[in-house]
């Protein structure tokens, strides 16, 4: 005889499998990976158009081999300083830049003035460096900048003032254990985070530590979590929670997230089926 709690058991499972989808890992996109996201692939000479104010919008100086920062190259508004083993970030970078690729080197703090004049910079990407020390102000003068690839470095905490306009950041890989009550605030049009392989338990979210986002995408895989953060953005369409310590998911954990299709992993599914099968029997 069917137990009075199976249809609402299987109901759970008809209305959560669609949405509960396997993910695959995460990879981080290469520099160029996000520099492509501008191309006009119809016309070479549009590739490196601003997406936020358009093209013929500003006039600037054409940026000559004596504005290029020395051994880096300098093209189509790109700035590529990667693998010089550069301790900090060059000077004479050109201010009309968009692109500006320092991974892979050696350096160790960011200071007040190292991006000033960067006002249409679009990416930076500052992946692989020693990266532990980051100025208040750091990041003030890059008001049109979307993305920002800071994974594989020593950071304990997310950086203050990150510019508004931000959409994505990756900071993966690095040492942050806590993520203080506002760290994000006025991000409003961030819509990927990707934090995982840091050494944060669920203690180190504190509350109202993603008060504001309207995220699509946060992994916080790799970590040191035993369950699912409090308080994440309701408007979540992917979340990726892989390679943690959490033995099991309640409902209650999940429900508040509507727009949730993809949830990684996929076999916590099951956990939360039996729990709450084992509640009922």
């Amino acid at each position: 005889m069917m137990s009075p709690h199976c249809p609402l058991l299987l109901l759970l499972s008809i209305s959560l499998l669609p949405h509960l989808l396997p993910a695959l890992p995460f990879e981080q996109r290469a520099f160029w990976d996000f520099a492509l996201d501008s191309f006009d692939s119809s016309d070479i000479t549009m590739m490196m158009r601003d997406e936020e104010e358009g093209s013929a919008t500003d006039e600037l100086p054409f940026p000559g081999p004596s504005m290029c920062p020395f051994g880096c190259h300098c093209r189509l508004r790109v700035v590529q300083c990667s693998d010089l083993g550069l301790t900090e970030v060059p000077k004479n970078i050109p201010p009309d830049t968009k692109f500006l690729d320092l991974q892979n080197n050696r350096i160790r703090e960011l200071k007040e003035d190292d991006f000033k004049g960067l006002t249409h910079l679009y990416g930076l990407s500052l992946r692989n460096n020693q990266i532990s020390k980051v100025h208040p102000r750091t990041f003030v003068p890059l008001k049109h900048m979307q993305k920002l690839y800071f994974s594989k470095n020593q950071l304990t905490t997310i950086p203050n003032n990150l510019p508004k306009s931000l959409v994505e950041l990756r900071i993966h890989e690095n040492r942050i254990k806590r993520v203080a009550a506002g760290a994000f605030s006025g991000l409003t049009n961030m819509n990927c985070i990707e934090m995982g392989a840091n050494p944060i338990h669920n203690s180190g979210f504190e509350p109202g530590a993603f008060k504001g986002l309207k995220l699509n995408y946060l992994r916080i895989s790799e970590a040191k979590l035993t369950g699912v953060p409090k308080d994440l953005p309701d408007s979540l369409n992917e979340l990726h929670l892989d390679h943690n310590q959490i033995q099991a998911v309640e409902l209650e954990d999940l429900k508040r997230y509507k727009n949730l299709y993809r949830y990684r992993p996929h076999l916590l599914l099951r956990q939360l089926l039996v729990n709450f099968s084992s509640e009922h029997d």
